[in-house]
């Protein structure tokens, strides 16, 4: 059974920081296409920040400099470090996957992060 769990969500002040990691039983991250999503009342899920198979990442401008996604394949685990956080930055954050060989994907369960003015 594939599952992908979240963590490190949490309330900040604005202009701090959150480590949000997602940990993966049953896949292997180092082979899918992750990525991290976002979504907030009233606005539509949202991707902040990918990485592919073969390292290429990508953000939102929206994050672009402030946040980080990196992945551990020794540990099976993908992180987004989030610095200068804004309150705008408030949302469930989810983390997915992408099997291509399968072509499936998956979802996290979500993690809040509340960003305070």
């Amino acid at each position: 059974q594939v599952q992908l769990v979240e963590s490190g969500g949490g309330l900040v002040q604005a202009g701090g920081s959150l480590r949000l990691s997602c940990a993966a039983s049953g896949i292997s991250l180092s082979t899918n296409y992750m990525a991290w999503y976002r979504s907030a009342p009233g606005k539509q899920r949202e991707v902040v920040a990918s990485i592919t198979r073969t390292g290429y990442i990508n953000y939102a401008d929206s994050v672009t400099g402030r946040f980080t996604v990196s992945r551990d394949n020794a540990e099976n685990t993908v992180s987004l470090q989030m610095n200068s956080l804004k309150p705008e930055d408030t949302a469930v954050y989810y983390c997915y996957s992408y099997a291509s060989k399968e072509a499936r994907d998956y979802w996290g369960q979500g993690t809040q992060v509340t960003v305070s003015s």
